[in-house]
């Protein structure tokens, strides 16, 4: 009952109004200019160039600033190697089914390395979930726009939102001192901690997109990086009691997420209306995301999808389709990846009492 109550329990806010608008102000100025000048197939590189301004988000402004060129230096880093990745495939002339397995694997590698890093740089958001999002979406668009298109979007959109972030210090009563304490060096057990929790992300990532990849071709589903991105969300948390129900909270957001969107999709929006929703789905996620998940997840969903539909239009009952399937899997592989320590350390300590008891 517990941990029924905290699903559904909201934490007061702290000041996420300021950093609602900033991010959504990030994503919509260069999706509505690509939408205007008809080059929508560049929109999910402004879209992961725009995630930049999530980190950072209560810090003062040279930290900020210098936190979100870290962070959006390693998303430029993982969007080249995601568009490099696809076009390899490409020349190779890999099929459908080695494309795929291809994809997985080097996703599952993105999600162990960009997880190491991001801990060991102390950023919040923790993980690499936005770097295997990124990384995988990219990778599976077919169709390639030219190399240096996609990642001066992907630059230029960085820049922008860098520009955000150290925009408030234009109002003399809203700046902060610029001076930034030298960051403390990281001990052993932080570093041990970052490297296993390097290996949870590889283990959940590689177990769920393989899994989803399987069960993909066996019943006809796509779009198997949506479970390897489920799949991570429990490993963020303080108690294994918390991550479980960041998996259960994951699955109930998104199936309430998908009901709201596929309401919108019936209105068949136009494409300056679909970038008008991402830029308040954004909003809303960044309000509540470190409040209340299951709030959250209501706008992520449809953020993400309708990002995805921007980018690369696909018929939208075949994403509310795969999303909710590739979810319930990739959720279900991260429940049981946090979970199994603690069954382990149960076993062993029943083995332990009853030798001792036999003795």
């Amino acid at each position: 009952m517990k941990l029924l109550a905290e699903m559904f329990t909201i934490a007061p806010g702290n000041k996420d109004h300021q950093v609602a608008i900033r991010c959504a102000v990030g994503v919509f100025v260069p999706l509505i200019i690509l939408v205007l000048i008809g080059r929508s197939d560049l929109a999910i590189f402004a879209s992961f160039g725009a995630f930049t301004g999530i980190y950072g988000r209560g810090e003062l402004h040279r930290k900020r600033l210098f936190i979100q060129m870290r962070a959006g230096s390693l998303m430029l880093l993982v969007i080249l190697l995601a568009t490099l990745s696809a076009r390899a495939g490409q020349a190779l002339g890999l099929s459908d089914a080695a494309s795929t397995w291809t994809q997985v694997a080097a996703t599952t590698v993105v999600a162990g390395a960009c997880s190491l890093v991001i801990a060991l740089w102390r950023h919040r958001p923790a993980g690499s979930l936005f770097h295997i999002f990124a990384f995988a979406a990219i990778a599976s668009i077919p169709n390639q726009p030219p190399l240096w298109q996609c990642m001066l979007v992907a630059i230029l959109t960085t820049a922008f939102c860098l520009l955000i972030g150290i925009s408030s210090r234009l109002v003399r009563s809203r700046r902060t001192p610029w001076a930034m304490p030298a960051p403390a060096r990281l001990t052993q057990e932080e570093k041990r901690a970052a490297w296993l929790e390097a290996v949870g992300y590889v283990v959940a990532a590689g177990l769920a997109g393989t899994l989803a990849t399987i069960v993909g071709q066996w019943l006809g589903f796509g779009h198997n990086y949506w479970a390897m991105v489920a799949a991570v969300v429990p490993l963020v948390g303080r108690t294994t009691r918390h991550r479980v129900a960041r998996g259960i909270q994951r699955i109930i957001g998104t199936v309430l997420g998908l009901i709201v969107l596929a309401g919108v999709l019936l209105l068949n929006p136009a494409p300056w209306q679909m970038v008008l929703m991402i830029a308040a789905c954004q909003f809303g996620a960044e309000m509540f995301i470190a409040r209340q998940y299951v709030l959250a997840q209501i706008f992520v969903t449809p953020l993400a999808l309708t990002a995805t539909l921007l980018a690369a239009p696909t018929a939208p009952e075949v994403l509310l389709r795969d999303r909710i399937v590739e979810t319930v899997i990739g959720a279900a592989v991260g429940i049981a990846v946090v979970g199994a320590p603690a069954v382990w350390r149960r076993m062993r300590a029943g083995d332990k009492a009853r030798r001792i008891a036999a003795s």
